[in-house]
């Protein structure tokens, strides 16, 4: 778990207890879905279903702080890879690290379709993952490795439609997604003789504010 998702002032058994429990929880929702019981989560860590509802008093809060995690996680590769050489393959890297963990985590794409306006923790670390993917796109364009007209925020929703265009045949081919990533990336290399038919996503931030473009100098 990333220090951010973290809730402060946890003495270290209590932090452990919680990461057991998280990285049981994160074991079952992968497999099945979110759908999964929280006995099969105590199960899995070896623990009582009170001991589960200590750390987290509803399912909800317990996906919530796995999504936390996957975004955190997602955010801290993309900060790795915006120093790389080359800013766009860097970008492309990024992108296949998000899809390759949407294709192996039910969890986070069931989850990132469900509902949490009003869990802040999980509004902060989509901030972070946004932040991050601008920054990758704003150096990719300063590259002129894609085109000018697109956004961190266009590529953070791609990252989940790249997924869900593939998902139906994942049983048969798991990796049909790199396809349709090879697409989407084609895509945002053209050289744009074209514009765009309608401007980038207008989203706000947790704070309300609405959310800026970052791009490298």
């Amino acid at each position: 778990m990333s220090a951010a998702s973290e809730p402060p002032g946890l003495r270290a058994d209590a932090a452990r207890n919680r990461r057991l429990l998280l990285d049981a929880a994160a074991t079952v929702f992968a497999e099945h879905g979110t759908q999964a019981s929280i006995a099969q989560i105590a199960q899995q860590a070896g623990v009582a279903k009170g001991t589960v509802f200590r750390h987290f008093p509803t399912k909800d809060d317990l996906v919530a702080a796995i999504v936390c995690d996957q975004l955190d996680h997602l955010a801290a590769v993309g900060t790795r890879l915006s120093e790389a050489a080359d800013p766009t393959a860097a970008l492309f890297e990024f992108m296949t690290t998000a899809v390759d963990l949407q294709s192996r985590d039910r969890s986070l794409c069931q989850a990132s379709a469900e509902v949490f306006a009003d869990n802040r923790a999980v509004q902060a670390a989509a901030d972070r993952l946004t932040e991050i993917a601008e920054v990758l796109t704003g150096r990719a364009q300063t590259q002129k490795g894609i085109r000018d007209d697109v956004t961190g925020q266009d590529v953070i929703l791609l990252l989940r439609g790249i997924y869900q265009a593939a998902a139906p045949l994942s049983d048969h081919q798991p990796t049909l997604w790199r396809r349709y990533l090879a697409v989407v990336f084609e895509g945002l290399r053209s050289p744009g003789t074209q514009p765009l038919p309608l401007p980038a996503p207008d989203l706000f931030r947790s704070s309300g504010t609405r959310v800026e473009q970052h791009r490298a100098p």
